[in-house]
């Protein structure tokens, strides 16, 4: 029997996100019981949201704006691959101005948050994070794409794209961090989860297998993507929530190698093989070439022994995080000018987090 030992099943590294202020105001701290805490105003969250939402639609992140100028400077792109790249930062400029977002399907909002023990809210932290998306969407030139269900078959816009997905945790600490998303229906469509088995798990049958299904993704989901794989999970719902972090590059910092314990890695050699595999395809951005995919993201997770989850999923650029903290550092967000969007500061420190400002599926 082995002896009892705690891991997370996501242990994340150091967080070296920049993020920016977006105001002062809106966080305290007070002294009781010996400790220090963070009070949160409701209107900062708000802030905090809308402001994640609005740069989501209309910037890029500086790593992504590289990659599609890499690919122009690469000889062995196509001319089809170099004409998607060059749109796509034509697109860019465009989005930037903060009047027409960078595609015109300005998908679900999603929302994780992680809030520490000595952070204070009111309690009503998801009303507060709906009405900062209420405000984004129907200030902003987005799209309303939420269904209310009438009944089993019939349908009718929400005309403010709620309700957005939003999921809180607890955890430790004095900060309140937030992973912000726009899913469009085009890669949300591309997303796939395949029950395997131990067979799976060579790597012969491995790449074989994934080339295979990774050729089914096709283009309707604009390429090129960044493109997350997940082997293995506690469960099927937990593999297609990891592949979604992943594609948002939220768990870069996972460690590289496995454990006894069980706890999740990134495998950086598969990542490279499978790049390598996309860019031999053919498929190129959209219409023939080498970038199928900008990068890619393999994370292998524990199983239950009689299964082997296998998700794949393809995210094109938009993604933020933020973080509140101390009232020296009010509230911040990474905005996607030259970084993600951004944190409610909680520490007194300034940094952002990975708020992928582009606007795309």
């Amino acid at each position: 029997m082995a002896e009892f030992s705690f891991t997370e099943l996501l242990p994340l590294g150091h967080d070296d996100t920049v993020y920016r202020k977006i105001g002062d105001g809106g966080v305290s701290s007070h002294v009781a019981f010996g400790r220090k805490f963070i009070e949160v105003d409701p209107q900062a969250i708000t802030t905090l949201t809308s402001t994640a939402m609005r740069d989501i639609a209309h910037l890029l992140r500086p790593a992504h704006l590289r990659q599609l100028r890499s690919v122009l400077d690469d000889p062995e792109a196509s001319p089809n691959d170099r004409f998607v790249a060059r749109d796509l930062l034509q697109n860019a400029c465009i989005a930037a101005g903060g009047v027409l977002p960078m595609c015109q399907d300005t998908g679900t909002a999603i929302v994780m948050g992680k809030r520490g023990q000595q952070v204070l809210t009111d309690g009503r932290d998801e009303l507060h994070i709906a009405r900062g998306v209420y405000d984004a969407y129907t200030t902003l030139n987005l799209r309303y794409s939420q269904m209310a269900p009438l009944t089993m078959w019939e349908e009718k816009n929400t005309g403010s794209n709620l309700p957005a997905q939003i999921e809180l945790y607890a955890t430790d600490g004095d900060e309140y961090k937030f992973l912000f998303m726009a899913k469009g229906g085009g890669s949300a469509n591309k997303s796939y989860l395949f029950q395997e088995t131990k067979a799976v798990l060579s790597p012969a049958r491995m790449a074989s297998f994934l080339e295979e299904k990774i050729r089914a993704i096709g283009t309707s989901a604009c390429p090129p993507y960044h493109l997350a794989i997940v082997v293995g999970g506690t469960s099927a719902e937990y593999a297609l929530k990891t592949a979604k972090y992943a594609s948002a590059r939220y768990l870069d910092t996972l460690p590289t190698s496995g454990s006894p314990d069980g706890r999740g890695f990134r495998d950086l050699e598969l990542e490279a093989d499978i790049l390598g595999i996309t860019r031999k395809m053919g498929i190129g951005a959209q219409f023939g070439g080498k970038y199928f995919c900008h990068d890619v993201r393999v994370v292998r997770l524990p199983r239950h022994g009689a299964s082997c989850p296998v998700r794949s999923r393809c995210r094109v650029r938009r993604t933020g995080r933020r973080s509140a903290r101390s009232p020296r550092t009010a509230c911040s967000s990474s905005s996607s000018r030259p970084t993600r969007p951004g944190t409610c500061p909680t520490r007194p420190r300034s940094r952002k987090s990975p708020a992928r400002s582009s606007p795309s599926t």
